[in-house]
């Protein structure tokens, strides 16, 4: 099929197999939704007006999803393409644009319903507020084989992470040639935009493994509460915010430096998969617990200070001349003090699988992370996972690099995931 082709109303495989009249870009620009979740409650009309309470915009500068004040939700899904058409996938990059862009300001995916076949949308979040939903787009460096014309576009720091201590992979929870990230404080609105996006991709891509977090282990804004990982400390204390735009420069947004101008003010994604054996932590003295991330549990202030955020003392000592903050805590080796100024962007989750085969819980924390190279990551995780206390409570078992584009918005108007993608500078 021809890109002409797939404009001029051509029917793909990919259509024909899941019945969609998905609309283009345009097509959400000009209506023909099926419908809102809540339109009465959120004040979004039919028309794109106005962001209304809990609408993120989804065409801005950067991607939503990035620096975007962390909802309390998530669900991440990696995809494996399998057709081997490259016009296949910018039409299904286009009907995933549009269904992004209308589930994101609360409405339902767009489309003409047919009697005879099945509706555009599931309909599970018809009723629902949009609940902050932000839906983030990555690539794997798979996706920039030979099959769809893309080896020129892929940027050199896109390759396979090095082995790192501390790695026990699943093989079913690794790789993918594209990741979406579905973030929402309601979790029934991410499952919704995953779900439509896999129903949307039948024929071109297949579900390649899957994660659901829920409860957020870090704050992108300085205006949210520190929340809590499985563990019960408070996780994330000294993560970057949206407001440090030096920081986010300088560590966070891809700049001048990429081989890949597409890719000015996107990011990379590191996602891991960390089980924590909650049965083994759980019998741990509190003492213990608290010399091994080096802060207190109740307040989440470190070990020689008061409040949450005191700066950490990483000179003190105790009477007998150790150090207050133990040599392998985790707050002193990830700190960006004892790092060259090292810091990357976290947005991670906690998740439970339920119990593993002796009974024994089975959950941790679903790392995300986003840096400008992946290589931050990198030099952090040869340190933790060498030296940190916390490494008898951890293990990596899963894991991937995406690097995600900059957002729609600095691109022609009614450009789409497609034309980012192929033709972009």
């Amino acid at each position: 099929m021809t890109e002409d082709g797939e404009r001029s109303g051509g029917v793909s495989r990919r259509r024909m197999l899941t019945g969609l009249g998905v609309l283009g870009a345009a097509g959400v620009a000009a209506g023909g939704f099926a419908g809102g979740y809540a339109v009465a409650d959120t004040g979004q009309g039919q028309d794109g007006g106005a962001p209304a309470t809990q609408i993120v915009p989804f065409r801005a500068a950067k991607q939503a999803g990035i620096i975007t004040a962390q909802q309390d939700r998530m669900l991440f899904a990696t995809f494996t393409v399998s057709a081997t058409d490259g016009a296949e996938l910018r039409e299904m990059l286009r009907d995933w644009t549009a269904a992004a862009d209308a589930m994101a300001r609360g409405q339902m995916v767009p489309g003409q319903i047919d009697p005879a076949a099945p509706p555009p949308d599931t309909g599970e979040a018809q009723g629902l507020k949009p609940g902050n939903l932000t839906i983030t787009i990555g690539y794997g460096a798979s996706l920039f084989d030979d099959r769809f014309g893309l080896a020129a576009r892929k940027p050199a720091k896109l390759a396979a992470l090095p082995a790192l201590p501390l790695e026990d992979f699943d093989p079913a929870y690794t790789g993918g040639d594209i990741a979406i990230q579905a973030c929402a404080d309601d979790p029934l609105v991410a499952f919704h935009a995953i779900r439509n996006l896999a129903r949307i991709g039948t024929g071109t891509v297949v579900l390649n493994w899957m994660e659901t977090g829920f409860g957020r282990t870090a704050s992108t804004s300085s205006t949210q509460a520190t929340p809590r990982n499985l563990m019960g400390f408070k996780d994330g204390t000294r993560n970057v915010t949206a407001d440090q735009t030096d920081l986010l420069d300088q560590y966070v947004w891809i700049g001048a430096e990429t081989d890949q101008s597409w890719l000015r003010g996107g990011s990379y994604l590191v996602a891991r998969r960390i089980r924590m054996y909650l049965n083994q932590w759980d019998r741990d003295f509190a003492s213990d617990q608290e010399n091994v991330f080096g802060r207190f549990k109740s307040t989440g202030a470190p070990l020689t200070g008061s409040a949450e955020f005191d700066t950490p003392n990483f000179t003190a000592k105790d009477a007998t001349g150790d150090p207050v903050i133990p040599a392998k805590a985790h707050i002193r080796l990830a700190a960006h003090e004892n790092n060259n100024g090292l810091r990357i962007l976290r947005r991670g989750y906690s998740f439970t699988d339920g119990i593993d085969d002796t009974g024994n819980l089975l959950g941790g924390l679903f790392f995300v992370a986003f840096m400008q190279d992946p290589q931050q990551f990198v030099t952090l995780q040869r340190k933790l996972g060498t030296q940190d206390a916390l490494n008898e409570y951890i293990t990596h078992i899963g894991g991937a690099l995406f690097v995600c584009p900059p957002g729609l918005g600095g691109l022609p108007a009614g450009s789409t995931w497609a034309e980012q993608l192929f033709t972009a500078k």
